[in-house]
């Protein structure tokens, strides 16, 4: 009987011990409204409006007090950066799964609909990933956004290694040579590390691909597809059905 009651009073005290405390919901509620500001202000003024000085003052708090939740604006940059690709990665990722691995060019279009998808509801996240860079800003080697980064690209290389057998049946003698010395050292040991039956065309492959799904998305994220046409949408899925065909993917 004392054991239970101590294994009962042991799983009580852990629960509390779970519960955040006042302070620490504070310093969450905070942190949330310095992320949802300064991507405001992006939204507003671009990349280099980001300062942790005007949201403190935005916020009336001292520009000690906002240090302490961010020692330096780049921080802001990283965690902003990791939190924003890894959820659109996710999301992508989970749309890309959802297809048969059997039907490639489904999956390559459920790859695209989801990063347009997810830029058409936050297109300051859009131009803080895939934008003008933040001046003076790097994303370090470590960071959760740099994980994100070469989670999409492996997972876009994969899209093109699922579809190159029958690409390159269609195109067999036809097109550039490639070389692995045509492509940054690290895209080049990743893809051979990963994809060893990938031959350099397949990056090649995988930029254009890359470049065909973000090329609309661009133009209307920054304003200047949505005057031409009430329904960009259409346009982007036509597009993106052209280039599976153009894989000579169904």
């Amino acid at each position: 009987m004392f054991a239970r009651r101590t294994l009962a009073q042991r799983c009580k005290l852990s629960s509390v011990s779970q519960t955040p405390s006042r302070r620490d919901r504070l310093r969450t509620e905070t942190s949330a409204e310095i992320k949802a500001i300064a991507m405001r202000l992006l939204a507003d003024g671009g990349p280099s409006a980001i300062s942790l000085r005007a949201i403190a003052r935005e916020m009336g708090m001292t520009a000690g007090a906002i240090y302490s939740y961010f020692a330096t604006r780049d921080d802001l940059v990283t965690v902003l950066v990791g939190e924003i690709y890894t959820s659109v990665v996710d999301a992508a990722e989970a749309a890309r799964d959802a297809v048969p691995e059997a039907d490639p060019g489904g999956r390559i279009i459920a790859w695209g609909k989801a990063i347009r998808d997810w830029a058409v509801a936050d297109p300051e996240g859009f131009r803080l990933i895939y934008g003008d860079p933040v001046p003076g800003y790097q994303l370090p080697a470590e960071s959760p956004g740099k994980q994100a980064e070469l989670r999409a690209c492996t997972a876009l290389v994969g899209l093109t290694a699922a579809a190159w057998p029958t690409f390159a049946a269609g195109r067999a003698g036809h097109g550039r040579r490639y070389h692995w010395t045509d492509f940054d050292p690290a895209l080049d040991a990743h893809v051979r590390e990963e994809f060893p039956d990938l031959p350099p065309a397949g990056i090649a492959l995988t930029l254009r691909i890359w470049g065909r799904m973000h090329g609309l998305i661009s133009l209307e994220i920054y304003g200047h597809l949505t005057p031409l046409t009430s329904d960009a949408a259409a346009i982007y899925e036509d597009e993106l059905r052209d280039l599976v065909a153009s894989l000579g993917l169904t």
